[in-house]
């Protein structure tokens, strides 16, 4: 008998129906898998959730990555550009110094120093092959830098005027109208130059202009030398005491230029004085 009762049950419960023609059965195992379903869920979103910010992390990752890079790439392209936007700049410089200047020249670049002579000497890359000779003036934009003192076919190693006992001749003024002439070399500090034999009754003033001579018989007249920076005042017997700053930056210095000049040849009548040199003892030297 209850047996049979409880199969009537569940026939009827089976055949039961809600209001919307539903059958009550279905609707209450529905509502139990939910109180399953719904925590199993959760916990599957979460997994997947996690898993799929792993992923976006690691993607993230690599688009940052590849950001960087790409933002090294741009600052070595901007060092770049600027490095030619100066040497563009630098190579006009000495563009207009050789539109300028009576002589030919041969732009050149400084590719080493002597460690043991760093303020005083260096090395460009240019020699023989390119007309550089001996003694020949090196210059940029800015004035005298020095000259050639050692050539090879490719290169040539240079004295700056800085350099001690590098004596040039040098005239405070205009050439021509200067009574103030005087002789420039280095005086121990690498960023002045001296000039003595200036009497003490021309009158000198701080800021005047230094420009060569052509008296040595090495550098053309007319070069820049540097401005008068210091003037120590002397007597008729005792010559001014008179420092130069250089024009050119000598120690900051990258593209230069030789100047092609050769002193003209010594006039006749020198050769006859006293104590000329022989032109056969000057070739023999």
């Amino acid at each position: 008998m209850i047996a049979l009762l409880l199969g009537n049950f569940v026939l009827m419960a089976y055949d039961a129906k809600t209001a919307s023609e539903e059958r009550v059965i279905r609707v209450w195992t529905q509502a139990v898998a939910n109180f399953v379903q719904s925590p199993v869920t959760t916990v599957t979103s979460s997994v997947n959730g996690y898993f799929q910010s792993i992923s976006n992390l690691r993607s993230a990752q690599s688009e940052n990555d590849r950001l960087k890079q790409r933002v090294q790439e741009l600052e070595v392209q901007v060092q770049q550009k600027e490095e030619l936007s100066k040497e563009n700049e630098s190579l006009k410089s000495l563009l207009q110094l050789k539109t300028e200047a009576k002589y030919n020249i041969v732009p050149a670049q400084i590719i080493g120093r002597d460690p043991s002579l760093w303020f005083d000497s260096a090395i460009i890359n240019r020699g023989s092959l390119d007309g550089v000779k001996l003694n020949m003036p090196i210059v940029n934009n800015g004035g005298l830098i020095g000259r050639v003192i050692a050539v090879s076919p490719i290169t040539a190693q240079i004295n700056l005027v800085t350099k001690d006992k590098s004596g040039l001749g040098g005239v405070i003024g205009a050439l021509g109208t200067s009574n103030a002439l005087g002789v420039v070399n280095g005086n121990g500090k690498r960023e002045m130059l001296e000039m003595g034999y200036i009497p003490g009754t021309i009158e000198v003033q701080v800021g005047e202009m230094v420009y060569t001579t052509g008296q040595d018989r090495i550098y053309p007249p007319g070069l820049k030398i540097g401005e008068v920076a210091e003037v120590r005042p002397g007597s008729a017997t005792v010559p001014q005491q008179i420092f130069i700053r250089p024009s050119a930056k000598l120690y900051a210095m990258e593209e230069v230029a030789v100047l092609l000049y050769e002193p003209p040849a010594t006039p006749e009548f020198e050769k006859t004085l006293p104590n000329a040199v022989k032109e056969d003892k000057k070739k023999g030297r």
